[in-house]
């Protein structure tokens, strides 16, 4: 028997399931998306699979429906793949580790992939059933999502006759989402070199912070491992000569990270006082973020005794001063909607090879002009230090439509089924709704799902009555005429 063989609706956490036991994360889709292709041969349903594995996945109308307007319904296939340090996991190759607890499905050690396989599931079961009432659906699984939006931005609109689309990305249920932010996400390189030095090498890894999602928990006030890693560096700057040798934070631009590590090494008559201070600078971080992130810790390990290499004296003094000096979290708040986040940089990805230190960052706005305002001061300051800046996966806003018909009867249906109004909201986070509404302004566009916590991170849950609530929802909604 499988993990989740008994949970309602069943259709849906079988595909689940499934989708689970491919690996598929960002930039990996292969293997997924020919799973898909496959799934609509089996059942002689027309598709297509474009030049960069998006897959859509057409099924006709059910008796009734003839007339009715088609329905777009559209998720990605890829998801965010993280994992605790201990979890020794491959998810390039392996299979992740279901498991149930009270009302969540979770992953052992690892994240999930409710983000954004419970689309695909949803999609799967309503284009597997046979009782369930719809107008024409045009189903469009895209890749790379995480990553910039690479399917959506290569999607080519003409595949679809419908004008109303149905995004299946949202974690928030009884929350339906009419606009969200514009992103992009920036590479910095700085050169640096470096010099033989002798003393006392350690690892000291910031860990056991809570993480999260760049767009949905950046107001949170959680801490980031790779800007919290420059502060130390930084404060332990003042009173030890503490050198570089390594850094190594975060996976992902649009994850928060929630664990960086470094080799630093320090003279051997300075280890007593390395050690006192490290010491020191814990207590007052988790003070500090004790309510957000209440399981950090710096760990401090002895390596070695013996020469090493380290950034010479001039890159080290830039590198601090890179970390320190980018702007880290919320960067403004909407003056238009209450509460909603405008602007944000998230400082995702620190690294170290030979010849460079390399940062990644996830810039969000709902304000274009704000957008390129926060890229021109990283790039400004990444070329003030010496380095470069490349800028991929930008994606624009999506903005509110006044007038929108699906909006309006999906409204009207969720006032029918709970007795109570959905809220409408806007969104920090990116979906692909905006990329597509550019493509095709006349595009009606809503996003929704179910509740979701802790995405991007391997405190990933889904709530099973969420799953089961949302789907009566969705069969609801494309049974209404």
């Amino acid at each position: 028997m499988t993990v989740l063989a008994n949970l309602e609706p069943k259709a849906v956490f079988h595909f689940f399931e499934e989708i689970a036991n491919i690996p598929h994360g960002s930039g990996n889709i292969e293997a997924i998306s020919d799973y898909l292709v496959t799934f609509a041969q089996k059942r002689k349903l027309d598709h297509v699979q474009d030049s960069v594995k998006n897959v859509i996945i057409y099924k006709k109308a059910t008796v009734g429906y003839e007339g009715e307007k088609p329905i777009i319904i559209q998720g990605h296939m890829d998801m965010v793949c993280v994992k605790n340090p201990d979890c020794k996991k491959d998810m390039m190759k392996e299979a992740i580790d279901l498991a149930v607890e009270e009302d969540f499905v979770y992953a052992v050690g690892t994240s999930l992939g409710g983000d954004d396989g419970i689309a695909v599931a949803y999609a799967l079961a309503l284009l597997d059933s046979e009782d369930i009432a719809h107008p024409d659906l045009e189903v469009v699984f895209t890749v790379d999502e995480e990553t910039g939006m690479g399917g959506a931005h290569n999607l080519d609109m003409s595949y679809f006759k419908g004008r109303q689309l149905l995004n299946i990305d949202s974690e928030d249920e009884g929350i339906l989402l009419s606009s969200c932010a514009g992103g992009a996400s920036l590479k910095c390189t700085i050169p640096v070199t470096y010099e033989e030095k002798a003393g006392n090498t350690f690892q000291v890894t910031i860990t056991g912070l809570s993480g999260g999602h760049s767009g949905l928990d950046i107001h949170k006030g959680r801490g980031n491992t790779n800007a919290l890693y420059g502060r130390m560096l930084f404060q332990m700057s003042k009173s030890v000569d503490v050198f570089i040798s390594n850094l190594f934070g975060g996976y992902k631009d649009n994850a928060i990270p929630s664990e960086t590590k470094g080799l630093l090494m320090v003279k051997e008559t300075d280890t007593e006082e390395f050690m006192k201070k490290i010491k020191e600078f814990e207590m007052v971080l988790q003070k500090e973020y004790g309510s957000t992130d209440p399981e950090l810790h710096i760990i401090c390990s002895q390596l070695e005794t013996g020469t090493n290499l380290v950034l010479d004296k001039e890159s080290q003094n830039r590198i601090i001063y890179s970390l320190i000096h980018q702007h880290c979290g919320v960067w403004s708040m909407s003056r238009e909607i209450e509460g909603l986040v405008e602007s944000s940089v998230n400082f995702g990805i620190l690294r170290m090879d030979d010849k460079q230190v390399i940062l990644h960052f996830s810039v969000r706005s709902s304000v274009q002009t704000a957008k390129e305002y926060m890229k021109e001061v990283i790039i400004n300051q990444i070329s003030f230090l010496g380095g470069s800046v490349t800028i991929n996966g930008e994606y624009p806003a999506w903005e509110y439509k006044k007038e929108s018909e699906l909006r309006e009867k999906m409204t009207t249906v969720y006032q029918r089924l709970y007795g109570q109004e959905m809220k409408v909201e806007a969104v920090h986070a990116g979906l692909e709704c905006g990329i597509l509404s550019a493509k095709c302004p006349e595009l009606d566009c809503v996003s929704l799902g179910p509740q979701m916590f802790h995405i991007h991170t391997p405190k990933e849950k889904l709530s099973i009555s969420s799953t089961g609530r949302v789907w009566d929802y969705l069969v609801a909604v494309l049974a209404e005429k």
